[in-house]
């Protein structure tokens, strides 16, 4: 199981293809992969948005999403998981998380991913800084959703 932050933009779609060939998802095992790609809007609370900043605390953000994805494979019997997330000066549609789930069932593989995205805009330490028309904008903290 994988947990990355990056500063850079990144291809979901093209990360996933790397990781399924160059990882311990295993093989001939996995019925079922589950995938959530968030990317930003050009709006927020009817506001429009030119860029958004995303900060985070170095090291705990990661334990913290490692706790998440860690929790998910208790509940629920998966394969692999992987999450990229975004930090830095992120521009509308680009993507700001990646999630994936490999496990040998559908319904097991659809609920984690689920768990892991909402736990992750719910709890995860990340701090946004929108540009507004109006100016720049801190975000209040996510509720899942």
């Amino acid at each position: 199981m994988k947990v990355e932050l990056r500063d850079s933009a990144f291809d979901p779609l093209a990360e996933l293809g790397f990781y399924r060939t160059d990882s311990s998802v295993p093989q001939g095992q996995y019925g079922a992969t589950a995938i959530f790609i968030g990317t930003m809007r050009d709006y927020n609370e009817d506001q429009s948005v030119s860029r958004m900043t995303l900060e985070h605390y170095p090291g705990m953000t990661e334990r913290h999403l490692r706790r998440i994805v860690e929790t998910a494979g208790q509940e629920w019997p998966l394969l692999d998981a992987l999450v990229i997330h975004r930090i830095g000066e992120l521009q509308p549609n680009d993507p700001i998380v990646l999630v994936a789930v490999w496990s040998a069932h559908r319904a097991a593989a659809f609920a984690a991913c689920r768990f892991i995205i909402e736990e992750l805009k719910a709890k995860a330490p990340f701090w946004k800084r929108e540009a507004t028309v109006a100016g720049p904008r801190w975000v209040a903290h996510n509720t899942p959703g």
